[in-house]
């Protein structure tokens, strides 16, 4: 996972701990896992996690909703190609696809939708 550097964690001017920086690995590993029904429960898993350790409520009440519905989506083969599974992105919303991970799906035998 990406981290930012450590001093981004410092407290803020009230002494309460400042918020965690943003991961940069979980939306794309949420992409990436979308047609396979484990991994993509998993992904939604540890972005659930990394929501309540942020203490960010919003996500973490938009992430209880996902692994229940990763793996018979991605079984089914319903889900929303490039969606990054963050709340903000909407349940059902696609997203375009980067290049770069196109290929590495193309590349495991996956045909994203345009």
């Amino acid at each position: 996972m990406c981290d930012l550097p450590p001093g981004d964690r410092r407290s803020g001017p009230t002494g309460r701990r400042a918020r965690r920086p943003r991961r940069f690995g979980q939306p794309p590993c949420c992409a990436l896992s979308q047609p396979w029904p484990w991994p993509h429960t998993r992904a939604h898993g540890v972005m659930l996690r990394l929501a309540l350790r942020d203490r960010d409520m919003r996500e973490v009440i938009g992430q209880l909703v996902r692994p229940a519905v990763a793996a018979p989506g991605s079984a089914a083969g319903k889900y929303p190609d490039g969606n990054t599974g963050r709340t903000r992105a909407g349940l059902t919303t696609p997203m375009p696809i980067p290049y770069d991970l196109a290929a590495l799906l193309r590349e495991a035998g996956v045909t994203p939708q345009p």
